[in-house]
C-alpha cells in the first residue's frame, strides 16, 4: 500500500513537473513568432530601417540556434534545473526591457537577450523532462505533449500577437511573458529537482565558443549573401563561420565529454529527423511571416482578423503534434517521415493560388494541411533526439533537435524572406525597400500601389514554391533511404538501459 501511494506521489509530482516546464517552453516558441504580425505596428511606433526590422525579427532566433549546442553542454555538466532558474530570470528581464524599448537598437538588443535565454532553456527543459520520466513509454508520451507544446507555441504566437495588439500596444506581446516566468520561477524549485551527468568533466570553452561563433557568423553572413547579393564581406563571415563549425566538428571527435555526439548522425533515421527540424521551421515561419503581410497589407485586414485566419492551422499543428507519437508506433517513423514531408509540401504549393485581391480560402486550407506535416516534425525530431541516447547526455541531444528547429526558424526568414524581399524589389514600383513602406508614401499613385502589392505576392508564391519544391526533394529521399518498418514494431525508444553508473545524480538539496 506505502509502495502504491509513493509511486501515485511521484507520477503525479512527475505530470505537475511537466506543466511547469511546459510554460518557459512556450514562450520560447511563441516568441519565435509573436512578432509576424506585430511588425506593422512597431514599425508604426518605432520607425526601423529594412535591415533593422529584420534583425527585430530574427536577431532571436539567430541567439537561440547559436547557443543551445553549448547550453545543452553546460546544463549536462553544471545543471539543468540551475541553468533553467537563471534562463528564467533572463528571459524575464530581456522582456521587460524589449516590452518599454524606445528604439530600433534597443528592441534588438533586448531581443537578442531573450534569445540566449532561451539557449538555457530549451535543452535543460527536455533533459529535466527526461528525470521526470525514466520509463521509455511515459517518456514517449510526455516528450509528445512537449513537442506539441512547443509547436503550438509557434503556431499560436501571431494569434497571442494579434489578439494583444487589439488592445493593447505592441510591447504587450513581450510583458506578456512575465506572468508565465514568475510562475515558473516559485514552482520549479517545488516539483523539479536538479539533474546532472555523472561523470561532467570539464566544460571545454573552445568548443563552445566555437559552435556559438561558428553557428552566427555562418547565419548571419548567409543572412547578408541572400539580402544584399554576393560581397566580400559577407562570403569571408560565411566562411569564417563554416571553417569554426568546422574545426568545432572535428575537435569533438578527440574530446572525452564532447558537446555534441557526432556518431548519433551514423543513424539515417536520426539524420533525416534532424534535418526534419530545420527545413519544416524554415518554411512555417518566412511564410507565416509573409501570408502575415499578405493579409494585413495587401489585402487589408485587421490585425485580429489576420490572426483568426491562423486558429485552424494551429490547431491540426497542435493535434498533430499530440497524436503523432501512438501513430509512429504503428506505421513507423519512415510512412511519418514521409507523410510529413509531403503535406508539407502540398499546404505550402496551396499559397500560389493568393492573389493580390483574395485567396483567404487557400490560406487556411494550405495552414492547415500543412499544419499535419508541422505537428509531425516536431514531435518526431524530439523523439528521436532524446530516445537515441542515454539519460545523462539528454541535454546535448536536445539541443541538437533544438538547434536544428530554431536554426531553420532563422535561415527561413533570413533566405527565403530575403527572396521575396529581393523579387519585390526587382517586380514592384521601386519607390522604397519594402511593400509596408511604399504603401506609407505621400501621394502614391493607384497604379503603383497595385504594382507594389502583386510584386510581394510574387515574393510570397516564390518563397512558398522553393519551401515546397524542398520538401518534396526530402520525402523523396525519405521514402528511399530509411528502413521500412513492420506495423506495431516499436520505434520509439532506443535507450539503452541505464546501469546503476548511467544513472543521473539527483541533487536533493
Amino acid at each position: 500500500m506505502n509502495r502504491q501511494r509513493v509511486h501515485k506521489s511521484s507520477g503525479l509530482r512527475a505530470w505537475l513537473g511537466l506543466v511547469v516546464i511546459l510554460g518557459p517552453v512556450l514562450l520560447v516558441s511563441m516568441d519565435g513568432s509573436i512578432l509576424f504580425l506585430a511588425m506593422p505596428r512597431i514599425s508604426q511606433a518605432l520607425s526601423p530601417t529594412a535591415d533593422q526590422a529584420l534583425w527585430i525579427l530574427d536577431i532571436y532566433g539567430f541567439a537561440v540556434g547559436s547557443l543551445l549546442i553549448a547550453f545543452g553542454g553546460i546544463g549536462d555538466r553544471y545543471g539543468r534545473l540551475r541553468l533553467l532558474m537563471i534562463g528564467a530570470t533572463v528571459f524575464g528581464v530581456g522582456s521587460a526591457g524589449a516590452a518599454f524599448a524606445s528604439s530600433p537598437e534597443l528592441l534588438i538588443g533586448f531581443r537578442a537577450l531573450m534569445g540566449v535565454a532561451g539557449a538555457t532553456l530549451l535543452p535543460s527543459a527536455l533533459a529535466v523532462l527526461s528525470e521526470l520520466f525514466p520509463d521509455p513509454r511515459r517518456r514517449a508520451r510526455a516528450i509528445g505533449v512537449f513537442a506539441a507544446a512547443f509547436a503550438a507555441g509557434f503556431a499560436v504566437g501571431p494569434v497571442v500577437g494579434g489578439v494583444l495588439l487589439e488592445r493593447f500596444r505592441w510591447g504587450s506581446v513581450f510583458l506578456v511573458n512575465l506572468p508565465v516566468i514568475v510562475v515558473f520561477l516559485l514552482c520549479a524549485p517545488v516539483l523539479l529537482r536538479e539533474v546532472r551527468a555523472t561523470r561532467p568533466g570539464r566544460v571545454d570553452t573552445l568548443s563552445v565558443a566555437a559552435s556559438a561563433g561558428g553557428l552566427l557568423l555562418t547565419i548571419h553572413g548567409l543572412k547578408r549573401l541572400a539580402a544584399d547579393g554576393v560581397s566580400v564581406l559577407p562570403a569571408l563571415t560565411t566562411l569564417l563561420g563554416a571553417v569554426l563549425l568546422t574545426g568545432f566538428a572535428l575537435r569533438q571527435r578527440h574530446l572525452e565529454h564532447p558537446l555534441i555526439d557526432f556518431s548519433l548522425f551514423r543513424d539515417r533515421v536520426f539524420t533525416i529527423a534532424v534535418v526534419t527540424g530545420l527545413l519544416p521551421l524554415a518554411a512555417w515561419s518566412a511564410t507565416a511571416y509573409l501570408a502575415g503581410v499578405h493579409l494585413q497589407s495587401v489585402l487589408s485586414l485587421s490585425v485580429l482578423h489576420a490572426a483568426l485566419l491562423a486558429l485552424p492551422g494551429a490547431v491540426v499543428l497542435t493535434v498533430s503534434c499530440v497524436v503523432t507519437p501512438s501513430v509512429v508506433d504503428r506505421i513507423g517513423k519512415r510512412t511519418a517521415l514521409v507523410v510529413c514531408h509531403f503535406s508539407i509540401a502540398a499546404g505550402l504549393l496551396l499559397l500560389l493560388l493568393t492573389t493580390p485581391t483574395g485567396g483567404i480560402g487557400w490560406y487556411i486550407a494550405s495552414t492547415a494541411i500543412a499544419g499535419l506535416g508541422y505537428g509531425i516534425s516536431f514531435s518526431v525530431v524530439a523523439d528521436t533526439a532524446v530516445g537515441a541516447v542515454p539519460v545523462e547526455r539528454a541535454g546535448s541531444a536536445g539541443a541538437i533537435a533544438e538547434t536544428s528547429n530554431e536554426i531553420g526558424n532563422a535561415l527561413g526568414i533570413a533566405l527565403l524572406g530575403s527572396l521575396a524581399a529581393l523579387l519585390f524589389r526587382l517586380r514592384g514600383p521601386d519607390l522604397a525597400p519594402t511593400l509596408d513602406e511604399t504603401l506609407r508614401l505621400p501621394g502614391l499613385a493607384p497604379a503603383a500601389m497595385e504594382a507594389a502589392k502583386a510584386a510581394f505576392v510574387t515574393g510570397l508564391h516564390a518563397a512558398a514554391a522553393v519551401a515546397g519544391l524542398l520538401h518534396v526533394a526530402l520525402g523523396t529521399v525519405a521514402l528511399r533511404l530509411l528502413p521500412r518498418t513492420a506495423p506495431g514494431e516499436p520505434t520509439a525508444d532506443r535507450t539503452p538501459s541505464p546501469t546503476s553508473a548511467e544513472l543521473p545524480v539527483v541533487d536533493l538539496e
